[in-house]
Formats: C-alpha cells, sequence, structure tokens
C-alpha cells in the first residue's frame, strides 16, 4: 500500500491560524494537481467549505485537508507543509514522485 498524504506542523497550525481568523469553522485547505506550470504538472491551494464523496480527508489536530481523487494519484507520499522564507509565505508541496520541479517549487514533472 502507498504511503498517505502527511500533513507537516507547521501546515497545520498555519490552516488552523486562517481558520480562526476568517471565523468559519467549515472550511478546509484543498490541495490539487493542475496541468500547466513550466514543468508539466501544478499545485493549487485552495479553502474549500465543501467536501464532495470522492474527496480523500486528512484531518490532523483539528486541521482538514482535501484532495480530489485525480490529485491524489500525483501527491501521495507527498507532504504538505508551510514554509515562511525570503519570497514569501506560502503552502508547498514536498513530492517524492516529482522527478523534476521548477525554480518556483509548484510546478513539476512526474
Amino acid at each position: 500500500m502507498a504511503a498517505p498524504l502527511f500533513f507537516s506542523d507547521s501546515a497545520v497550525n498555519k490552516v488552523r491560524e486562517l481558520v480562526d481568523e476568517e471565523g468559519n469553522a467549515d472550511l478546509r485547505l484543498r490541495v490539487f494537481v493542475t496541468g500547466g506550470g513550466c514543468s508539466g504538472f501544478q499545485y493549487g491551494f485552495s479553502f474549500d467549505e465543501s467536501q464532495d464523496e470522492e474527496d480523500t480527508v486528512i484531518e490532523r489536530d483539528g486541521a482538514v485537508l482535501l484532495v480530489d481523487p485525480m490529485s491524489y494519484q500525483y501527491l501521495v507520499g507527498a507532504t504538505i507543509d508551510y514554509q515562511e522564507g525570503l519570497q514569501g509565505s506560502q503552502f508547498v508541496v514536498q513530492n517524492p514522485n516529482a522527478s523534476t520541479t521548477c525554480g518556483c517549487g509548484s510546478s513539476f514533472t512526474i
């Protein structure tokens, strides 16, 4: 069985912080993969109140992560993290399945 998706401490804390700021306990972080970007696929993040039946749900310490089935196949074994650095603060995907990534870190190839 393939490894599940991981949700880092910093990502969990940031999701809880953002949900608290919005005052909406129904908000969940959705991570998805779309075609495009400089390496073929691109990661995306959004906050979503609705959950589809087919979504994979990862819950940790009160923070909820949603992944649709198409995206999940590219993200198995990956870690969703939140990083603060010189280029700003952002959610990032550390994906062991990606054979190449681009400099921006949001685009990859399998």
